[in-house]
């Protein structure tokens, strides 16, 4: 008996069966445009051996002009096949099976050569797009079709048809970017000609016994968007086109609606699923934010899919599904959306990895290997760095010991759960006690590790983290002075006016918390009235007409900056807009480039610029101060002073912001050369 009997069941397509209901969906790793494709067949094959039903690949172009860059992955050449049977190869000898993603970017392209419905600009592109006259709309569809053929002969079990996400099919769908008169314009029936007359070309390029997805946005969250009728209308002609199974897309890349970032609920968007459940008779798949078996059975079990997709959640942890197979779902790394080491390095040209398992993509680089003699190691520190020092040293066969002061594991994350739209925070100090567990590491907890102490010690790792830096503003000792972590873990009580100073990751979280009362990330129709989110059937593409509509917020809040550049601005690449807009919402005010000049009970004194002009005083009740930390690094310290090796890792490594996901990094990587 599995506890997890609707996520485990399998799906009978006719001519083959999946052997779960779960679907890694399509990431892209940038892994492909490094040319090492030993390492992209690593990759997919290491998640086929973790029982994952069915794989599909980061988006590959038919043709250059569809590239989501020049010189982006694709399938149009004899070498682009050799590369892609070397994965489809490794797969299918670990019994996987795998899909490959056909994805046209339109005017998403960052390339002059994009193409596009019509010559309109894409807000995240600067590249305006040629109109494709009736020869080059033709060519598009041919591209298409052969680059299905090619992934069949490259030995893929099947395709997926990028129709959503504003990639070039989508945009044909609508009229914010089809402008078009003739025959592939105007009226829906004409505007939807597009994908139909691609997944009919497919199905003729590939034969019956070939899966083909097509993943449909069933809510656009953009201006003049689809309506669910028009979602319904395409699903059914799509079916009839032969498809043989419909994927969720979620959002426009443009829209300014948060659809996977770790503030969105969990399993957010599976009632939009939902609503187009009974209307096809092939299977539909739901996408966005279902990060745990728990989320994924209810959402099965509740009839809102036929089939689960999951993405980073296969970057945390490959062996998702064979730990709910093995009733071990406490010990699946769980994905927490943040999109550090994922999305932001994607769109940053990175390899994408993930805080959580930085061997994401790299499991051909960080490999973890027996040591070849035991040894015993101290690891001081059981946040995110040293937690992730002392399981890795575990892996290696050395007996390790873990210290900290505190009465619990996590460390700095501990105040970061507690933010609202960080719940996921929790998830992950949950998992690293229960790993600290499997694994045997000795915890002791609400100890204060001296230099004596870890003198008998083979190996020792200094992962002790930060302090809050000393900003040295006249009349910080103040009442009304309080540190984040007064705040955040001591739970001081903090009155109705507050000034923040700091404007980092930590300024943004504390203002977060101030002016929030009940947590939207923990109620669905609150989230979504917050940032305007509608059914397609009453609206447009999704978006509420009355737009946003947040709670007031629960505090007056000002968060200060001495930097002269815009609040926010080194916040992550595809999250940060999130942050800034939703404090923007909670009505916060930013200043930057200011002075302290001193704090008392007037308020908080500042000025501008290097000549201190237009001296002002903020009135508040409290002043927080987040403005930054410093290394830990008193014991490193006098352990070298003693002539001992250390490891030193982490934020008493690097103090800049609180990096959870360098430290991770750094830990695993120290530990799996002792």
């Amino acid at each position: 008996m599995t506890d997890y009997p609707h996520m485990l069941k399998p799906l009978d397509l006719g001519f083959t069966t999946l052997k779960n209901r779960v679907l890694m969906g399509s990431m892209h790793t940038n892994l492909e445009e490094r040319g090492d494709w030993n390492r992209v067949a690593e990759f997919y094959a290491t998640r086929a051996r973790g029982g994952v039903g069915l794989m599909v690949t980061g988006g590959i172009a038919p043709n250059r002009e569809g590239g989501v860059f020049d010189g982006a992955g694709g399938l149009y050449t004899e070498e682009d096949m050799a590369h892609h049977k070397m994965v489809t190869d490794r797969v299918h000898e670990v019994g996987g099976k795998i899909a490959m993603q056909i994805l046209h970017a339109g005017r998403y392209a960052y390339s002059p050569a994009c193409v596009a419905p019509s010559p309109i600009k894409s807000p995240i592109s600067p590249f305006p797009p040629k109109e494709l006259d009736e020869d080059g709309i033709e060519k598009q569809i041919a591209d298409i079709a052969e680059c299905a053929r090619r992934a069949r002969e490259a030995g893929y079990d099947g395709v997926e048809v990028m129709g959503s996400e504003g990639y070039f099919l989508n945009q044909f769908l609508v009229t914010h970017t089809n402008k078009r008169t003739d025959r592939w314009g105007g009226a829906y029936e004409n505007r939807m000609r597009l994908p139909i007359e691609v997944v009919k070309r497919v199905r003729a390029a590939v034969g019956e016994d070939f899966i083909v997805i097509y993943r449909l946005s069933m809510i656009d969250l953009i201006p003049n968007g689809s309506t669910h009728e028009e979602v319904v209308q395409l699903a059914q002609e799509i079916e009839k086109a032969g498809a043989n199974i419909l994927n969720t897309g979620i959002g426009w890349h443009e829209a300014r609606v948060p659809t996977i970032a770790t503030s969105v609920p969990r399993a957010g968007f599976a009632w939009v699923t939902k609503k187009l459940m009974g209307k096809v008779g092939i299977p539909i798949i739901t996408s966005n934010r279902i990060n745990t078996p728990e989320v994924a059975e209810d959402i099965l079990s509740d009839g809102a899919a036929d089939m689960v997709s999951l993405a980073r959640p296969f970057l945390a942890d490959p062996d998702f599904v064979s730990k709910a197979e093995a009733g071990r779902s406490d010990l699946i790394a769980p994905c927490i959306a943040c999109n550090q080491a994922c999305l932001d390095h994607t769109f940053g040209g990175k390899i994408s990895s993930c805080l959580v398992n930085p061997k994401a993509a790299f499991e051909t680089e960080l490999v973890v290997t027996k040591a070849a003699a035991q040894k015993s190691v101290a690891v001081v520190g059981a946040g995110p760095a040293g937690v992730a020092a002392a399981l890795t040293a575990r892996d290696r066969g050395h007996a390790v010991t873990l210290f900290d002061r505190a009465d619990q594991v996590g460390g700095q994350l501990n105040m970061a759960k507690q933010v609202p739209g960080k719940e996921e925070f929790w998830g992950l100090v949950d998992w690293f006690e229960a790993m600290l567990k499997e694994k045997q590491v000795d915890v002791k907890l609400g100890t204060e590790a001296t230099a004596q102490m870890l003198d008998g010690f083979d190996e020792v790792i200094i992962a002790t983290g930060v302090r809050p830096r000393d900003p040295q503003i006249p009349g910080q000792d103040h009442p009304k002075v309080l540190g984040y972590v007064d705040v955040l873990r001591h739970k001081a009580e903090v009155g109705k006016s507050v000034a923040v100073i700091g404007a980092g990751g930590i300024g943004f979280d504390m203002a977060e918390f101030l002016v929030t009362g009940e947590s939207p990330t923990e109620n669905l129709p609150e989230w979504m009235k917050e940032w305007g989110v509608t059914d397609p059937e009453e609206a447009r593409g999704g978006l509420a007409p009355a737009g946003p509509q947040p709670d007031a917020p629960e505090r007056q809040v000002v968060v200060l900056q001495r930097k002269p550049e815009k609040p926010g601005k080194r916040l992550g690449k595809t999250t940060g807009w999130i942050h800034r807009a939703a404090l923007k919402m909670k009505q916060v005010q930013m200043k930057a480039g200011v002075n302290y000049e001193r704090i008392d009970d007037a308020g908080l004194h500042i000025s501008y610029g290097e000549a201190r002009e237009r001296p002002e005083v903020i009135a508040c009740d409290n002043v927080i101060l987040c403005s930054g930390q410093v290394s830990e690094r008193a014991l490193a310290d006098a352990l070298e002073a003693l002539g001992k090796t250390v490891h030193v890792i982490g934020g008493a490594d690097l103090a800049a912001e609180l990096d959870a996901k360098r430290a991770i990094d750094q830990g695993t990587r120290v530990a799996a050369t002792l």
